[in-house]
C-alpha cells in the first residue's frame, strides 16, 4: 500500500509538470522555475568570471565584435529579448562555447578558426542560444530530481545497490539524456540561424571541420555527454531541407546587405 500511495503521488506530481519545449515540440518534465534557475546561474557566472579573469577580451576587440554581431541576430529571432544577454569571448585555445541560464554566452577563441565565418559562428551560437530557449539547465536539474525520486521508489522493491549504482545511472540514464538535449539544441539552433538569415549549410561544414580537427581523440558516443560528430552530421543533413526553406521564407535580402556592409567595415583574421 505504501508503494502504491507514493507511486500515485509522484505520478500526479510528474504529470503536473509536463510542458512542451519551444520550437522542437518535445514534451518533458520540468519543475525548476526560471527564478531558481537564474539564482543558481548567478553563482556559476561569478565563478567563471573569476576563473577566466584577465582572459576575457574587451567588447571592442575584433573577436568580441565578430561574435557579438552574430549573437545579436540569433538572439533577435529567439524571442527572448527580456533577458539581459551578455557575450564574452575568452582568450583560450579551447574549442568550445557554452551558455548559462539568463543569457550569458561564453565563446573561446580556440573555436574561431573552426567556425571560419559568420555563418559558421551562427551554427555555434544558434546551438548555445537554443539551450537557453529550451531551458535545458532547468530540465537537467528536474530530470536529476525525477531520477532520484524514481530510484527511491524502486529501492522499496529492488535491491538499493542495483537501483543506486552510479555506473548504471551515469551511462544508462544521465548521459543519454544529455545527448538528447544536445541533439535538440542542434535542431533548434539550426532553425534559429536560418530564421536569422545565416546559411544553415554552414552548420554541416563546421561540424565536418570539427571532426577533422578532433580526429580519433573523441570518446565513444555512449560514454559522452554529446552526440558523436558523425551522428550530428547525419542529423543536420536530415534537417537541412527544412532549415533552407525557413531561410528562403525569411526576409534575408535586406539582412544580407546589412551584414555585408558590416563585414566590409570589420575584417577578422583568425589565423
Amino acid at each position: 500500500m505504501v508503494f502504491i500511495g507514493i507511486s500515485g503521488a509522484l505520478g500526479v506530481y510528474y504529470f503536473r509538470h509536463i510542458e512542451e519545449v519551444p520550437i522542437s515540440g518535445r514534451r518533458r518534465f520540468i519543475d525548476v522555475s526560471p527564478n531558481v534557475e537564474q539564482i543558481l546561474a548567478r553563482t556559476a557566472y561569478s565563478q567563471i568570471m573569476q576563473e577566466f579573469r584577465g582572459k576575457i577580451l574587451p567588447p571592442n576587440h575584433p573577436y568580441s565584435r565578430f561574435v557579438g554581431r552574430v549573437a545579436e541576430r540569433i538572439i533577435r529571432v529567439a524571442g527572448m529579448d527580456d533577458l539581459k544577454w551578455e557575450v564574452h569571448v575568452i582568450d583560450s585555445p579551447q574549442r568550445n562555447a557554452f551558455v548559462l541560464p539568463g543569457g550569458k554566452i561564453f565563446v573561446f577563441v580556440g573555436i574561431l578558426p573552426i567556425v571560419q565565418n559568420e555563418d559558421g559562428m551562427a551554427a555555434v551560437l544558434g546551438h548555445e542560444v537554443a539551450h537557453q530557449v529550451a531551458r535545458h539547465s532547468a530540465e537537467k536539474l528536474s530530470y536529476t530530481k525525477g531520477l532520484l525520486m524514481l530510484q527511491f521508489l524502486l529501492s522499496l522493491i529492488i535491491d538499493p545497490r542495483i537501483v543506486f549504482d552510479q555506473t548504471i545511472s551515469e551511462y544508462g540514464i544521465l548521459r543519454p539524456f544529455s545527448r538528447i538535449a544536445e541533439t535538440e539544441a542542434d535542431y533548434i539552433g539550426l532553425k534559429l540561424m536560418a530564421t536569422a538569415c545565416f546559411d544553415p549549410r554552414a552548420a554541416l561544414t563546421m561540424w565536418e571541420r570539427m571532426k577533422l580537427v578532433d580526429g580519433d581523440r573523441v570518446a565513444p558516443e555512449y560514454m559522452s555527454t554529446h552526440p558523436g560528430h558523425d551522428t550530428r552530421i547525419k542529423k543536420i543533413e536530415q534537417w537541412l531541407p527544412e532549415a533552407i526553406q525557413i531561410r528562403a521564407n525569411s526576409n534575408c535580402q535586406q539582412v544580407s546587405q546589412y551584414a555585408q556592409t558590416l563585414g566590409n567595415i570589420v575584417h577578422v583574421d583568425f589565423d
